[in-house]
């Protein structure tokens, strides 16, 4: 009898990665590709190109920005730094006999596309390895290829966790401090995260950009966007345990909860252009095959 995770990896295999043959072959591997270490000259600087790339030394002394030319390796080492907050709890639909019993939350969504993108990944023999986060539980799984690895990893994922309030948000800050001490060569990564916490995680973003390339996924449930009148509702702050009673049907409370959310999805949105990164954003009510087509159109376009 299969194990859960192989029983989830199958799943996703028919239902995602299959579906993705043929939409997304050679694709993903030209616009994720590895960045060699061999140094090889020195040619003038393009606006196409990348301006971490600029020798300074050279470009002083011509006085014409030039940049270095390096071998290109064609295999990648990709890192997830998967969010798993309490937050990435919210959206939770109990479904009896489903595959990891819990579908639709922001969490299933984040398992979901850890997965696929591990196993796109290392179909190609591209190694991949992942950082599991929350608050006070950090999982480090090394960057390995192989089917079995992606098991392993599906295994880490899905084990359940006890992301419970404890009166903090998410210190997004020090997640993305871990992902730059753990990926020490440069390397591809993608944070998987609904972004719910203090707002101070835009410097550490910034430096992480600098050194590897960054693709952020932002993980969001609709209700998060547009709350319905459900009338009077207690809703629970997911990160911190304050509750509060609401009435959902009042125009002044839709009002005020609609210019938060602008407000916060601003915040976010030019947090993320500043430094720099590939940001998309996936909702949990979208088709994943779509969504993975799109990030890949999008950052191929962006690399162009």
């Amino acid at each position: 009898m299969s194990s859960p995770p192989d029983r989830l990896l199958r799943r996703l295999e028919w239902q995602v990665v299959r579906r993705l043959d043929g939409r997304l072959q050679g694709p993903y591997r030209t616009v994720f590709r590895g960045t060699g270490i061999d140094f090889t000259g020195l040619r003038v600087y393009t606006p196409e190109d990348d301006v971490r790339h600029i020798d300074w030394n050279v470009t002083a002394r011509l006085d014409e920005p030039h940049i270095r030319l390096y071998t290109e390796d064609r295999d990648l080492t990709v890192w997830l730094v998967l969010d798993q907050s309490a937050s990435m709890n919210f959206g939770r639909t109990h479904q009896a006999g489903s595959v990891g019993a819990d579908q639709y939350g922001k969490d299933s969504v984040l398992t979901d596309l850890a997965v696929c993108l591990t196993r796109l990944f290392t179909q190609g023999g591209n190694r991949v390895g992942a950082i599991l986060y929350d608050n006070r539980l950090q999982r480090v799984i090394p960057a390995r290829t192989g089917r079995t690895h992606v098991l392993h990893l599906t295994h880490e994922i899905t084990k359940p966790t006890a992301a419970l309030p404890d009166g903090s948000t998410t210190d997004l800050d020090a997640m993305l401090r871990l992902a730059a001490t753990t990926a020490r060569r440069r390397s591809l990564l993608f944070v998987i995260s609904d972004f719910i916490g203090d707002v101070n995680w835009e410097p550490a973003l910034t430096r992480l950009n600098h050194r590897h390339e960054v693709v952020t996924m932002r993980v969001v449930h609709p209700m998060e966007l547009d709350l319905p009148d459900l009338g009077l509702v207690l809703i629970e702050d997911a990160e911190t345990g304050e509750q509060v009673l609401a009435d959902t049907s009042d125009p002044l409370f839709q009002q005020r909860l609609r210019a938060e959310v602008d407000a916060r999805e601003f915040a976010v949105t030019s947090s993320m252009r500043r430094a720099g990164v590939t940001s998309h954003r996936i909702s949990t009510d979208q088709d994943l095959v779509e969504a993975l087509v799109d990030m890949v159109r999008r950052s191929k376009r962006r690399r162009r």
